[in-house]
């Protein structure tokens, strides 16, 4: 028995000759945070100080160094670019358009709420306004027809007018034939033909590609064309897709 606690002993004392020299081989230094500030500190008060970075010492390799290399190898932060906000542009009329039966008109006189008005022109060509009446629109740009607005106010009514002429929605074009729905669309500015068919629905399957007509009216009479597919639409036209028989 004296043999066996001797030896239990030795060995006990073996074990803890190795830990401690395990803990006094352990690389590194370790960090002290300070302390935060009692609740009786926070409770009257007191400023509160935050507290020092914490840097960790690291006189060696291990776990430590490897984390400390990684972020510093790390790529550097992005920076986001913030775009600005996108504005529509504003649509450009044609100034040398000349009106017709079916588009709408915003008319401005200023000063004068009363006469500063939407108006459509209708199946005579003309718009109506109070005060002076039918006006006569049809084969007219919006410029002369400003201008005969402003004489007609100025003939007894308003001794300086100051008129603008604006168009608000040109009248619609015509798409028949070989489409999936023809019929009568609002125009659209800058349209083409193509662009025409695609707002009908695109071609029908027995339509014939290469054969559209487009009817364009103006003072001059009717004229019509077999055009391609990129030719100008202009409002009131009328566009005619036709039919292939194989």
């Amino acid at each position: 028995m004296p043999v066996a606690r001797a030896f239990r002993w030795s060995i006990l004392a073996a074990s803890a000759a190795l830990n401690l020299g395990g803990c006094m081989q352990t690389t590194g230094s370790v960090a002290y945070m300070q302390p935060r500030p009692d609740l009786d500190t926070i409770a009257y008060g007191q400023p509160y100080t935050a507290p020092q970075p914490v840097v960790v010492a690291n006189n060696g390799g291990g776990a430590l160094d490897a984390l400390a290399n990684s972020f510093a190898a790390g790529p550097a932060p992005v920076p986001v670019a913030y775009a600005a906000p996108m504005v529509a542009a504003p649509v450009h009329y044609d100034a040398s358009y000349h009106l017709d039966a079916g588009d709408k008109l915003r008319v401005v006189v200023y000063g004068q709420e009363g006469l500063t008005n939407s108006y459509a022109i209708d199946a005579g060509g003309s718009i109506t306004m109070p005060l002076i009446g039918a006006v006569p629109a049809r084969g007219r740009t919006t410029a002369g027809l400003a201008g005969e607005i402003a004489a007609r106010l100025r003939n007894g009514y308003i001794r300086e007018p100051s008129v603008a002429v604006e168009i608000e929605s040109y009248r619609p074009f015509f798409i028949l034939g070989e489409v999936a729905a023809p019929g009568q669309y609002p125009y659209v500015p800058n349209m083409t033909v193509e662009s025409a068919v695609a707002i009908a629905g695109g071609f029908s399957p027995r339509a014939k590609r290469d054969v559209v007509t487009v009817t364009h009216t103006d003072a001059g009479g009717a004229m019509r064309a077999v055009v391609p597919l990129g030719t100008p639409v202009s409002p009131g036209d009328t566009v005619f897709v036709g039919e292939r028989w194989f």
